[in-house]
């Protein structure tokens, strides 16, 4: 997970939050091995901009990737914080119900939970006959 981490903590430094002045980082790792980062990104236009799990998820995609094994969201505080809706049923796409999500601050992991924790009775590409 450390690997997974120092990525995310990264991707909140670069964050781009000038209006909620939130920083998140993301990373997310591929059913290879390679991981994938993300922060989020607002607009004046709020809400237009991108989650950091949604942008770490849009960087696998564009890697030619289709499976998260594994999760690291990062915020700015001492609380555990954890993805949005939007955010969960993304990860759902395409991380089975087993895979970890590791919910950090700044001083390291706070709470390790897993994806069907964070989303029970999802909704997910099985119901479509996919998978």
């Amino acid at each position: 997970m450390d690997d997974l981490l120092r990525l995310a903590r990264t991707m909140m430094v670069r964050a781009y939050a000038p209006y909620s002045k939130f920083h998140v980082g993301a990373a997310v790792r591929d059913e290879e091995g390679g991981l994938h980062g993300g922060c989020n990104v607002e607009n004046a236009a709020y809400p237009e901009g991108f989650c950091a799990e949604a942008s770490a998820i849009a960087a696998l995609v564009a890697a030619g990737k289709r499976r998260v094994t594994e999760c690291v969201v990062i915020g700015p505080g001492p609380e555990v914080i954890s993805p949005c809706g939007g955010c969960r049923q993304k990860l759902r796409e395409f991380a089975a119900d087993d895979v970890k999500v590791h919910l950090c601050g700044p001083d390291g992991l706070h709470r390790t939970v897993t994806v069907g924790e964070l989303f029970p009775m999802s909704f997910g590409p099985h119901h479509l006959g996919r998978s």
